[in-house]
């Protein structure tokens, strides 16, 4: 019998997440850290995290709306900052995007979803800097293993309280944690253009593809077994080789090795210096 239960014990994860946020940031020598939020879901459980670990005051969230952004977007951001009393801002993204969206009159959507999502990430790094707080991500483990995120865009950040949650897993803590029932219930979207859903650019569901990854990851299935447990061969297929292609986007950039100590080889860690 395949064992494909992903429930977690959201009060430990909780602890586990809270600890992690507080410890990376206070261990750099600060305080304070930032969260870019698009009014969806893993941004709203990030900021909920940081707010827990840092106490509101010390977390700034940000909205960064461009011209075509969904209202719900903006106002879903809006009942969780209400919620837990940090500081906001809302820097709209729209005058920054345009000029270079207009040199291509044939410029594809996903080119502006990629050049908006690294203009929000300029917006946040700088804003980081202003409010002296570091920049939290908000991939979950699903998006992060399918290579569904933006290089230096939505993927960048300081640390990542989400990168091991699945985004089902998600859905349970943010419960958990009291997230707006209007930001856990609609369709995941990064809200790049109108209609936009995840699911529908992926082809598939989260709750479909978290059980696959789940075997194949976690449980350390390989794609054959997967299919003999049950699952759609050209769905294996398709999701492991999402994973093989983007493996890339998991790792720093390469450093080619012509010394004997080389950064993300021989020398890792600052306790190579005895710390």
């Amino acid at each position: 019998m395949v064992d494909l239960n992903l429930t977690i014990n959201t009060e430990l994860a909780r602890e586990i997440l809270t600890g992690f946020i507080k410890s990376e940031v206070t261990r750099v020598g600060m305080s304070r850290a930032i969260i870019g939020l698009s009014g969806g879901l893993d941004s709203a459980l990030s900021y909920a995290l940081a707010v827990e670990a840092l106490g509101a005051e010390n977390v700034l969230a940000v909205r960064m709306p461009y011209k075509a952004s969904s209202k719900d977007s903006l106002n879903h951001a809006q009942l969780i900052i209400d919620q837990l009393g940090s500081p906001s801002k809302t820097i709209e993204i729209t005058d920054m995007v345009e000029p270079l969206f207009n040199l291509d009159p044939k410029i594809s959507n996903m080119r502006k979803g990629n050049i908006m999502a690294r203009e929000r990430m300029i917006v946040l790094y700088d804003q980081s800097e202003v409010f002296k707080g570091l920049v939290i991500g908000t991939s979950n483990k699903t998006e992060i293993l399918l290579g569904y995120s933006t290089m230096y865009g939505d993927s960048a950040s300081a640390m990542n309280p989400l990168g091991d949650l699945y985004k089902t897993q998600i859905r349970q803590l943010s419960r958990a944690m009291n997230i707006p029932a209007p930001i856990i219930d609609k369709a995941p979207s990064a809200d790049l253009w109108a209609d936009q859903t995840d699911e529908k650019e992926l082809g598939f569901t989260y709750e479909e593809v978290d059980k696959l990854l789940y075997l194949l990851v976690d449980q350390r299935y390989s794609p054959q077994e997967a299919v003999e447990a049950g699952f759609d061969e050209k769905f294996v297929a398709t999701v492991t080789t999402r994973i093989r292609r983007n493996q890339f986007k998991r790792m720093q950039p390469p450093i080619a090795k012509v010394s004997n100590r080389t950064i993300g080889y021989d020398f890792l860690y600052l306790r190579d210096w005895g710390m």
